[in-house]
This record gives C-alpha cells, sequence and structure tokens, in this order.
C-alpha cells in the first residue's frame, strides 16, 4: 500500500469493544484490561487515550506493528465504576477523535466507548441463531389438545378452530386458532436442528384466551392447549353466546390442575429434548399487562365458576388480589369493570405494581421458576418493557430487581426486551442484556433494500438505496448499546408485529383490510430477500428467523404476518439457501464475534467487513437491477496485496451459487462483478 505522507490515513483508524481490541472485553472488577488503538502504519504523531471524568489526556505506546498497521496500547484497571473513554489522534496540524461512531471532528458525549465492570452478556447467545415460533401456525402435533368451535367466548363472539390449515388469517384473527402447539415444535425439531437453529424464541405459551397469548390468564402453567389436556369435557357456548357462563369445557382445560401440572411436566421434558439437541429456550414474557381472563381478575368469571380459586379483583372487593390492578370506580364491586387496561384495552389489565408489593414479588417468582429446574428456560424476552410501572423511575427499579432475581436463578439466562427507540438508560449494565434489534438492524436493512416502513404502511424513497444512511443509522443505534448488547441482539427481519419481509421485498404500501392478503405475495423480489438474509448472517448479532420466511411465507402486518407455516408447500430452495447462510454464519468465526468496519457506501451499495484475528470476510450488496464493478478496500480488514479471498457466497435475483472463486487483493482491494439484485460474500484464505 502506498499513503501520501502528508495525509492522515482515517480510513486506517480504529478500535472497537471486541476482544480483538480490548481484553477482556467484558472485565470484572479488578481486572487489568488492555485497549488497543489502530492506525496506518508509520502515519501518527501520536494517539492518546482519553476517560470520561479525569483531566487531561494520556498518551498511548505504539505496542506493535504489521504490514499495514500500527497498534497503540494503553493499560487500566476496572474498579467498581464505569467507564466511558475515547481517544485522539494528532498528525501534524490534524486533530481527530475516534468513539462509537468512528472518526469525528470533536469528541461529543453519549458516544464513547464503556466498560461495565461485571456485565458481560452469555456467551452462548452472541451471534446464535435464534428462531421465533408463533406456537398456533407452526405445527400441529396433538389434534387432541385443540381449541374446538364454540368452546368459549373472547371479545363478544364464541372461538373458532380453523380447519383448513392454508387459510388466511382473518381480519379479526384472534379468536380463530389453527391447532399449533409444542408437540408438533417437537415433531419438527430435527427440521430446525439441521436449518442451524441455536435458539427457540416462543411466542407466550402460557394460559391465555388468544391465539397470540399476549393477555396471560395464569403466569404459572404452560396453556394446556399447547401441552396436554389429561381431563375432558363440559359444555362449549351456544353459536350466539357473549359470554362465558356456560364454557364449562374452556374452564376445566384451562383451571383444573391435572391439565396444568401435566402441560408443565411436557414443557419441562420438551425443554429437556431442546437441550439434547444442543439448542436453547427464550419465553416471552408479558408483565406489563395480563389478560381479562387472568385468575387474578377473573373479568370472565371462569375461576369463579371453577369454585376452587380465590375470587378475583374484578369479582369482589374483597379479593386477595385487588391491588394488583388499578380501579377507577370503588363503588362498582361485584363485577368491577373499571379497572385500568393498558392503552385502554379491556382484555388487557395493566398491572399495578406501584400498589401491591405482593404482585412484584410475585412476578420475580416467575421469572426465577421458569429458569430454574424443571424447565431449565434459558431466558426471556420481554413484552413492552418499557411500558411497565406508572414511572420511569419505578420502571427502571423493576427491571433492575427483575434482572438480578433471573441471574441469581440462572447466571446464564438471558433478559432481552421489546423496545423501540434508545434503550441505552436499559442498557447499563444492570436491567437489561439486549433488545429486539429494530433500530440498529430491521429498520436500516428495510429502507435500504426496500424503501418501506416495516409495517409495509409507508414508502420513503429518498432512504431506498441510501448507503450512507444505512450506515449513520446503523450506527448511531449500534452505539446506543456495548457490543456485548449487540452481539446478542435479536436481528429480525420480520416478526408477528410487522409485515413479514418477503412482502416488503414488492415495494408496495398495504393491509390486508386495504389490499386484500393476495396482494401480499404479489410482485415480490428473491433476489433482495437474500441479500436481506445475506446481512442478517453476517451482520453483529444474533440472525433470527421468524418460522416460515426461511420457507416463503409472505403476509401483511398483523395478523396476515401470522400465516402457517406451510409443510409440504415450502420454498425448499430458500430454505437450502437458509441453511448454507447459517453454516457459513457458524463455521466463520469473524461472523459471531469479530469486529465491523464500514468499507463502501454509495447508491444502492453498501460493503463491510467482519474479522477476528484470521479470520477475515468482506460482505458487498448491489442493490441495483444492473451490472456493477465493485473495488472492495479490503485492505482496511488487515488483507495485504498478494493474498487470495474466496468467493463463498454469491446471491442474485433468480438464485445463488456457492461455488468457489478465488479473489487476489491488489492494490489493497479485491474487484468483484456483481450481477444486479445481489450480494456476495468473501472470506481470507489463512491457514
Amino acid at each position: 500500500m502506498c499513503f501520501q505522507a502528508e495525509a492522515l490515513n482515517r480510513d486506517a483508524l480504529f478500535t472497537d469493544e471486541t476482544e480483538s481490541f480490548r481484553f477482556p472485553a467484558e472485565p470484572c472488577v479488578g481486572d487489568d484490561v488492555i485497549l488497543f488503538f489502530r492506525t496506518a502504519k508509520d502515519n501518527v504523531d501520536q494517539v492518546c487515550y482519553i476517560q470520561e471524568g479525569l483531566s487531561g489526556e494520556t498518551a498511548m505506546e505504539k505496542a506493535e506493528s504489521d504490514g499495514l498497521f500500527d497498534y497503540y496500547k494503553h493499560r487500566l484497571t476496572a474498579g467498581q465504576e464505569k467507564i466511558s473513554y475515547s481517544f485522539k489522534v494528532i498528525k501534524g496540524s490534524e486533530v481527530c477523535y475516534y468513539n462509537r461512531l468512528g472518526v469525528s471532528g470533536d469528541n461529543p458525549e453519549g458516544f464513547c466507548f464503556r466498560i461495565v465492570p461485571g456485565f458481560s452478556t452469555p456467551d452462548w447467545a452472541k451471534g446464535a441463531v435464534m428462531y421465533q415460533i408463533y406456537v398456533d401456525r407452526f405445527c400441529n402435533g396433538d389434534a387432541a389438545n385443540d381449541v374446538v368451535d364454540g368452546e368459549y367466548v373472547y371479545i363478544g363472539r364464541p372461538v373458532s378452530k380453523v380447519q383448513d390449515w392454508g387459510k388466511f388469517p382473518n381480519q379479526m384473527d384472534v379468536g380463530y386458532f389453527y391447532g399449533g402447539d409444542l408437540q408438533g415444535v417437537w415433531d419438527k425439531l430435527d427440521y430446525l436442528k439441521s436449518l442451524g437453529v441455536d435458539v427457540i424464541y416462543f411466542n407466550p405459551i402460557f394460559v391465555s384466551p388468544s391465539n397470540h397469548k399476549y393477555d396471560c390468564q395464569d403466569y404459572d402453567y404452560i396453556d394446556p392447549h399447547y401441552g396436554l389436556i389429561v381431563k375432558d369435557g363440559g359444555q362449549t357456548v351456544a353459536s350466539d353466546a357473549e359470554d362465558n357462563r356456560h364454557a364449562v369445557k374452556y374452564m376445566i382445560r384451562t383451571t383444573d390442575k391435572e391439565n396444568l401440572e401435566a402441560s408443565n411436566e411436557f414443557f419441562a421434558r420438551f425443554v429437556e429434548e431442546v437441550h439434547k439437541r444442543g439448542m436453547r429456550v427464550i419465553l416471552d414474557g408479558v408483565f406489563n399487562h395480563c389478560g381479562s381472563f387472568n385468575k387474578w381478575l377473573d373479568g370472565e368469571r371462569i375461576y369463579e365458576m371453577s369454585g376452587t380459586y380465590a375470587p378475583g379483583a374484578y369479582v369482589s372487593k374483597d379479593s386477595p388480589y385487588r391491588s394488583f390492578f388499578k380501579f377507577y370506580d370503588e363503588e362498582a364491586w361485584p363485577y368491577n369493570g373499571s379497572y385500568d387496561g393498558w392503552w385502554g384495552h379491556a382484555t388487557l389489565p395493566k398491572l399495578n405494581y406501584e400498589d401491591s408489593r405482593t404482585l412484584y414479588e410475585y412476578i420475580l417468582q416467575i421469572a426465577k421458576k421458569w429458569v430454574s429446574p424443571p424447565y431449565h428456560v434459558d431466558g426471556w424476552r420481554l413484552d413492552v418493557a418499557a411500558d411497565l410501572g406508572h414511572s420511569s423511575e419505578y420502571n427502571h427499579k423493576f427491571w433492575r430487581d427483575f434482572r438480578k432475581a433471573v441471574k441469581e436463578a440462572n447466571p446464564e439466562a438471558i433478559v432481552l426486551a421489546e423496545h423501540y427507540g434508545d434503550p441505552s438508560s436499559w442498557l447499563q449494565g444492570d436491567q437489561w442484556d439486549t433488545v429486539m434489534n429494530y433500530d440498529a438492524f430491521m429498520e436500516p436493512v428495510t429502507w435500504f433494500l426496500t424503501g418501506m416502513e416495516k409495517h409495509s404502511d409507508e414508502r420513503n424513497p429518498s432512504l431506498f438505496g441510501d448507503g450512507e444512511s444505512f450506515f449513520k443509522s446503523m450506527n448511531y443505534h449500534m452505539s446506543r448499546m456495548m457490543t456485548g448488547s449487540v452481539q446478542v441482539a435479536m436481528n429480525e427481519l420480520s416478526n408477528h408485529d410487522h409485515s413479514r419481509f418477503m412482502t416488503r421485498t414488492n415495494g408496495r404500501v398495504g393491509r390486508t383490510s386495504t389490499v386484500g392478503p393476495e396482494a401480499a405475495s404479489q410482485g415480490i423480489n428473491n433476489g433482495i430477500f437474500r441479500e436481506a438474509v445475506m446481512i442478517q448472517m453476517t451482520w453483529p448479532g444474533a440472525p433470527t428467523i421468524y418460522y416460515g420466511d426461511e420457507a416463503g411465507v409472505c403476509g401483511w402486518t398483523d395478523p396476515d404476518n401470522r400465516r402457517t407455516y406451510p409443510w409440504g408447500r415450502e420454498d425448499l430452495e430458500l430454505i437450502e439457501f437458509h441453511r448454507y447462510m447459517t453454516g457459513l454464519h457458524h463455521s466463520i468465526p469473524a461472523l459471531r464475534l469479530g469486529s465491523l468496519k464500514q468499507l463502501l457506501a454509495g447508491s444502492h451499495l453498501i460493503s463491510y467487513g467482519r474479522f477476528l484475528k484470521d479470520s477475515i470476510c468482506a460482505v458487498a450488496v448491489n442493490n441495483l437491477p444492473e451490472e456493477r464493478q465493485v473495488g472492495i478496500p479490503v485492505w482496511q480488514l488487515g488483507m495485504e496485496d498478494g493474498e487470495i479471498m474466496s468467493r463463498y457466497m454469491l446471491t442474485y435475483e433468480n438464485g445463488y451459487n456457492v461455488g468457489k472463486i478465488p479473489y487476489e487483493v491488489k492494490d489493497g482491494q479485491v474487484l468483484v462483478s456483481m450481477p444486479g439484485t445481489s450480494s456476495v460474500l468473501l472470506v481470507a484464505e489463512r491457514d
């Protein structure tokens, strides 16, 4: 390489929070920590370490060099307090700073690298391939536990059993059941293992009346409709019923301890089987609100009818659960419907932690119960976690106690929250481990590749194909998390709350209610979808497949995104492509734990590298429909002239190619001819 002697080579400057540049990456109190900062060889006069809260700057020593770079070192000891730091680089009259956003002319607060002594995220989750399952729609393994027509009334109408597995979801879908269950997942564990899945994330599986189960009825038990029904009988409701006074069958199925205990025991055996196969399980925890059917409220009088439970707070003012909910009318008992509902939804009563220490402690016990024997679940995904409680201060207090309870019961369990917006106040090392990665993954990928908003509700041509905006958005939102949190963040293209990514590739604004479900699969582009999977499997974080995405499932935003898995009608080529990509993700160390380096950002073009010691790879995405020549500056990853990088994967409009093709590094770059709508993964050939 040949650089102008008088210029500061800013592209060479690099450091991050991975073990390549900070050792140990997640230090404990008392650990000696070594920081490294990279510059172009013989290119700078001085590199300084800057720590917030300390006056002055500390000059770093040049510790080592290779053919391209110098590495400057600073040593410190981790104490009890958090450490925020950045770097200053000087060459002659040129001065710049380096922080989580990269090179900058100044050093703004809030974007420093951070050390939180004692905080670490589980190693098993770093870069793990996750698979999200909406249980009712995945696979029906046990017809005996299916919800039956008229079993009970939900939101004013009797529920229905859908007989046609391939039927599109209804617009008002919550009371329609297709019959998927945990036995169905058990039956497909070989398939999930062959797909390269490390972790199964379940949408809620506790006793609940809806198919989405975000309206929990009983946190202590797995829903027998997903587990085992060993005791059955009783009548269903009339076709014109509007309440559950005669829902005896549902009462027996969901409140009888024989069914509840059998379902819990079945789930324990299920998790044991998952663990035997080297996979893990994450449960969905809905603790901001419960459901109107919940035994503490008993808004449907199911538990009153059973005669074996304490009266719910809806039923009686003297209920032991009275303080679990906020009531606005103190004179409305019995059957007081004036309780506070989350966002006004009567089916989702908000839990009133501030007024009930009993409730607080009970939920913490639930948090511990499921990550402990005999269930041994590997973590929690927390629904609408920022909404819990009635104040920000209380919310943070609860999640600190929640984290402590979970980690004491199972130190390797993960605490992962649903969150939109800046999560940094919860990611200080004492609350959540990480988040569902909307802002630092799903949204930037969607805007860049499709120009669509994640619900398919909006199209923005200015963000479509804007490589600069892609990286700016990614870098900013990743900077709000420590790297340990980024490495375990749930990187999804689709999920149960947004349109399927495959549908977004059609670039069309729509919902089932406006254009119909058939339109979700019209004009789709498999080439764009494969580009997205390439990014998903090579970007820092835990790539998370929403069930059926790998098989080509389409769908507008919910409920259309909750279509059934198309057993027997899968896109087998797309599944095989996913197997190749998860295989590469697992076999290339840099893709799980390596540093990330932006290489190119242009019109419908991005390129970036991942590197960890001698594991080096480069990714490029050409989202134009035309072929283009792309020079990838792989010297920034440590590749020297004469070295070889091999193409391990090429995706394009009509397919993909895994044939290895060698590329020699010349003048610091690899020149690749990229077809239209394509992506490429190059891997260094080093012993």
